[in-house]
């Protein structure tokens, strides 16, 4: 390959437990041939990055390129300014270091090794990063059915997916993301093609297509016999190929036994991130076949897949639109629905009724957010296992329409085995998911429905829930800034009427901005303790999809570079940039992650965020899931 378009890593093959055993039986490839590939999927990319600078395959003006001013301190171990903490609820903080942004960029856009044995580089000039972006509390704009803030965008390629618009009669105009297969005439030959910003492919050892996010499979069988090539190329010299650079072009590969996943991106994700969610679209697989798929490819090595996955095109789809939204992607926790303490309660009591009598795991959900809980002695749930459940499952149309009883796989629970979910939708958007070890469950699961709907009813829970709806969850201009002026309050409630603007418990002097106080914007907590986050209700002047996403994406960068492993992991992170403040907080605890106006005062804003902590100390009971086990990872 040549210097001047590539930049590639590799690593050991001592982690190679993973792959095929077969797989090193096959005959090595023809040099020539695997040379001439070699060209072919550089020619390949070169051609993608070059028609990718067309306008028409870019974002507007404010996808340029990261100010490389961005102002950055990372602290670690200490305070910002003195004592930081709320009460003793949060630790201090000492000794600041300051980091210079460049090199968290050159960290970030690095290509990533296991091994330096093989390595091409290439650093190629105009690399521009796609402007991060977007999530939520009770619904991002982006997500499915939740209601919009702002105006209807395709941010970029990645997102010309089908929009519906309806009202439901609960929050008035709500924005529906359609998932199934896109542009399925298109091939690696279609200049359109060339143009998304963000494939996925997943395809055999053998180099059969299995699944491609943009295309047909089938006229994509070339393009994957390419990946396959690059991949059996670097794993006949003992290394595994991780990561290969094209101008704009990152290529992540993951390999997982026979089965291969590959990301071509030009977002600027960092590679952390990439890779990540081709984990989660291999689960997303697993769950649909269970991992004992690999048999087949040992009997036959150019086995056919693709029929074992039919009509779960919408469910791969909605996945990798979650990507785009979804904190929990990343964050490897669960978000719960935020209701009444006593409300919860009351679900929960009858889900631990049902839970032991067949019953492994009882969850009672509304969208992507759990209401509760509750699982069989010593059975623990992986939040990764609950996104992909959650998404297999609202992305399914079958499930609304009656009660359904379906086989899944759990890939962290036992990637081996099915399990057997029965799911029932109590309304539009709050469904009940029973799982049991037996195939021959389904009436017994049905009449613990019958017991737990009974019980919902009576205790006027599902009305609660359309309730909260409406309400949503933590608004950001209900933060005070005073906590004293809380002292005059029996209790905090979410929902409960907001302070005037001119409360005493606002910021009267410094600066204000727009949105929250000190100007704050939005913000993710994470219980590291609950594996559970809770985010702000986006609003002003994060309004549009394209902000949302634009923050989510900053977000992404910003836990991606705190839990660098090469560099940190870090404690306290500060950035500032022409789009945001960005402020991170990371405990053994908890983890903080705000925005705030670009012209936001670093005092203020490390003030608003004790604040925004002790907030959510004050309504944990109604914004988490108390009492559960912590999840087994």
């Amino acid at each position: 390959m040549t210097s001047d378009s590539n930049s590639s890593s590799s690593d050991s093959s001592s982690g190679r437990d993973d792959r095929n055993p077969d797989s090193g039986s096959e005959p090595d490839p023809n040099p020539e041939s695997i040379d001439q590939s070699l060209d072919a999927i550089e020619n390949q990319l070169a051609s993608i990055s070059m028609a990718s600078r067309s306008p028409t395959a870019t974002l507007d003006d404010d996808e340029e390129e990261e100010d490389q001013s961005a102002e950055q301190l990372t602290i670690g171990n200490g305070s910002l300014e003195g004592e930081i903490g709320v009460d003793g609820a949060i630790d201090s903080i000492e000794d600041e270091h300051i980091v210079d942004n460049n090199n968290i960029r050159a960290e970030l856009r690095g290509v990533i090794a296991e091994s330096p044995s093989f390595e091409w580089k290439n650093i190629s000039e105009g690399d521009e990063v796609e402007r991060p972006l977007s999530p939520n509390s009770s619904g991002y704009a982006g997500e499915r059915g939740s209601t919009s803030g702002g105006d209807d965008v395709n941010d970029d390629e990645e997102d010309t997916e089908i929009r519906v618009v309806e009202n439901d009669g609960v929050s008035g105009s709500h924005e529906q993301w359609v998932s199934g297969k896109r542009y399925p005439d298109e091939d690696d030959a279609s200049v359109s093609w060339r143009k998304r910003k963000k494939h996925f492919f997943i395809l055999s050892h053998s180099g059969k297509p299995i699944y491609s996010r943009y295309g047909d499979e089938y006229k994509l069988a070339g393009f994957s016999a390419t990946l396959q090539a690059i991949i059996s190329f670097v794993e006949n010299g003992g290394d595994r190929v991780k990561l290969v650079k094209a101008g704009k072009h990152q290529v992540i590969f993951l390999v997982k036994g026979p089965i291969y996943l590959v990301c071509i991106s030009c977002t600027e994700e960092p590679y952390e991130s990439l890779k990540g969610q081709l984990e989660l679209l291999y689960g997303q697989m697993i769950l649909i076949l269970t991992k004992s798929v690999n048999r087949c490819f040992e009997k036959n090595p150019k086995f056919d897949m693709t029929s074992l996955l039919g009509g779960t095109e919408a469910v791969f789809s909605s996945l990798i639109h979650s990507f785009n939204w979804n904190p929990a992607t990343f964050l490897h926790a669960y978000s719960c629905f935020p209701m009444a303490y006593a409300t919860r309660q009351a679900a929960g009591t009858i889900l631990q009724d049902v839970a032991g009598s067949g019953v492994l795991f009882s969850l009672l959900m509304c969208k992507h957010k759990v209401i509760s809980l509750v699982g069989a002695q010593k059975a623990s749930l992986h939040p990764d296992d609950l996104l992909i459940l959650s998404n297999f499952i609202m992305s399914s149309e079958s499930f609304r329409t009656s009660e359904s009883f379906s086989p899944i796989c759990l890939p962290r629970y036992n990637a081996m085995a099915f399990l057997y979910a029965y799911v029932h939708y109590f309304d539009i958007d709050t469904y009940l998911i029973l799982l049991s070890t037996s195939s021959d469950a389904f009436f017994h699961l049905k009449d613990s429905r019958i017991r737990i709907e009974t019980v919902l009813v009576n205790s006027n829970v599902l009305g609660e829930v359309q309730r909260s709806l409406v309400d949503g969850g933590m608004h950001i201009e209900d933060l005070l800034m005073d906590p004293a002026s809380r002292a005059g309050a029996n209790s905090s409630h979410l929902g409960q009427p907001r302070p005037a603007a001119d409360s005493s418990g606002r910021i009267t002097d410094g600066f204000v901005g727009i949105g929250g106080p000190a100007g704050l914007w939005h913000f993710i907590y994470k219980s590291n303790y609950l594996d559970q986050y809770v985010s702000s209700e986006f609003s002003s002047p994060i309004n549009s999809l394209r902000q949302q996403k634009r923050l989510y994406r900053a977000y992404q960068r910003l836990y991606a570079s705190m839990h660098d492993n090469g560099t940190g992991p870090h404690k306290t992170q500060f950035r500032r940039d022409e789009n945001y403040v960005l402020l991170c907080w990371v405990t053994q605890d908890f983890e903080l992650y705000a925005a705030f106006d670009p012209l936001a005062d670093k005092a203020l804003a490390i003030k608003i965020c004790n604040r925004v902590c002790q907030w959510v100390k004050d309504v944990e009971n109604e914004i988490f899931l108390l009492g559960a086990s912590p999840f087994s990872w």
